[in-house]
């Protein structure tokens, strides 16, 4: 276990390392970000984008909170989105899970969970709203495991209903919506190859915001 004197300590030695393949690495981050991704994950301390995406600092926008939702109502990320597709105007937004995910465990806990409710039932939603074929699975794992790819998914769809990703897409054709699972046993990243053109025509009759 890392010791809060240890951080500092390993923030010197990560700062002397930058500065050894590259002196001006510092001033260089400084400067404005450009980032091409945004990036909305769990916040679940096993998963550190910029890690397992190979990506440098600056190059990834990053929002995380329990469960990797994308709710309307919270003001958080959708400033987090706003700011992404229009001021630094972003190619590519990706939701990521991963399995053994803390936040959707609790959804599939029948039991009170305080102040989590409110949250965790965006989750709970996903079941409902694929509650067949789900039920249709009888390995809970397996269950567990579908659960987290779906609510990606209805994540992902979410992200996609943003006025901010329509008009900028119709304006520019980007960006483009993404949804990934990370499998936290095998730190495999795995595609969920969701359609974004699709996605988008198929929620038009709704919810164009254009």
């Amino acid at each position: 276990m890392i010791t809060y004197e240890k951080i500092f300590e390993n923030n010197a030695q990560w700062i002397a390392e930058k500065q050894a393949t590259d002196v001006n690495f510092f001033e260089k981050l400084a400067k404005e970000q450009n980032p091409d991704y945004l990036y909305i994950g769990c916040s679940d301390s096993r998963v550190t984008a910029e890690d397992m995406m190979g990506a440098a600092p600056g190059e990834v926008f990053v929002h995380r909170n329990i469960g990797n939702l994308v709710v309307s109502i919270d003001l958080n990320v959708m400033s987090v989105i706003n700011y992404a597709v229009k001021v630094l105007q972003v190619k590519h937004i990706i939701v990521c899970g991963h399995y053994n995910c803390g936040g959707v465990k609790a959804a599939l806990t029948q039991q009170d969970m305080g102040i989590l409710n409110p949250w965790l039932r965006n989750i709970r939603d996903v079941f409902r709203l694929h509650k067949e074929e789900l039920h249709a699975i009888p390995d809970p794992k397996k269950q567990f495991d579908r659960l987290v790819e779906l609510n990606v998914r209805e994540q992902a769809i979410n992200v996609i209903k943003t006025a901010a990703v329509q008009q900028q897409f119709i304006h520019t054709g980007y960006p483009v919506v993404h949804g990934w699972v990370m499998d936290i046993k095998s730190g495999r990243l795995i595609d969920l190859q969701i359609d974004f053109e699709k996605e988008l025509k198929g929620i038009q009759e709704i919810y164009r915001l254009v």
